[in-house]
């Protein structure tokens, strides 16, 4: 099992380089009803079910390096062309690489609405991230939840602790007042003592989105090697 908070800065140490940061495609996509997207390298999570492959598993082979300049410039002229209104950053994990993010959202034009996907692991971690986040106003957070509790988490990801971060993510972005909404990845279905332990932290109201878990020929292989393909399927 590893930490989650230690893959972070080894991975940083491979997928950063000053302010710029490995990306391997830019790409218009249908979700949210189209959206620009980029798809970067590297994570700090190892998720059984991950799509992204070698953007996360094989990151120092993966990619090139882009200034948040260049990233921003991509997005625009994606949404420009296909008339969308909003932008993200998928494949990895977009908040390794602080300095990266923070000056690509400022680059980012205010009609653009900017989707942040993330696990939130950073977000809990570092509350003086979430407040730098705070101060864009075309921001929204998407916070995936691997599982729905502390031990579901770690069958999910492998990772020994990280759960915790993650809902405390989700207290940083309330407290600094920021858009955001859950996707939650889980096959339990001992699914109460989550939305009760949310309202208990006063965020019952907050959406959940169930995120489908596609079932692509290297996940399912995966999952295969794994023992695992059962609960997905």
């Amino acid at each position: 099992m590893y930490d989650p908070i230690e893959l972070s800065k080894k991975t940083e140490e491979i997928v950063v380089h000053n302010k710029s940061k490995k990306y391997y495609r830019f790409r218009p996509t249908r979700f949210y009803g189209g959206i620009s997207t980029a798809d970067t390298v590297g994570c700090n999570l190892r998720c059984v079910f991950c799509w992204s492959s070698n953007s996360v598993w094989n990151s120092a082979n993966s990619g090139d390096f882009y200034t948040p300049e260049e990233v921003a410039n991509k997005l625009y002229e994606i949404a420009s062309k296909k008339n969308f209104h909003q932008v993200r950053i998928s494949g990895g994990e977009p908040t390794i690489g602080r300095t990266h993010l923070i000056e690509l959202l400022k680059l980012v034009p205010t009609n653009l609405l900017f989707i942040l996907e993330t696990n939130g692991i950073l977000l809990g971690c570092e509350k003086s991230y979430v407040s730098e986040l705070a101060k864009f106003s075309n921001l929204h957070v998407r916070i995936c939840l691997k599982g729905a509790n502390e031990k579901e988490f770690k069958l999910l990801t492998g990772a020994k602790n990280g759960f915790e971060y993650q809902l405390k993510a989700l207290e940083n972005l309330r407290d600094e007042n920021i858009n955001f909404h859950i996707a939650l990845v889980s096959v339990s279905k001992e699914k109460q003592l989550l939305y009760e332990r949310l309202q208990e932290m006063h965020l019952g109201n907050i959406m959940i989105e169930d995120e489908e878990i596609k079932l692509y020929p290297k996940v399912k292989n995966r999952l295969e090697k794994l023992g695992m393909l059962d609960l997905f399927s």
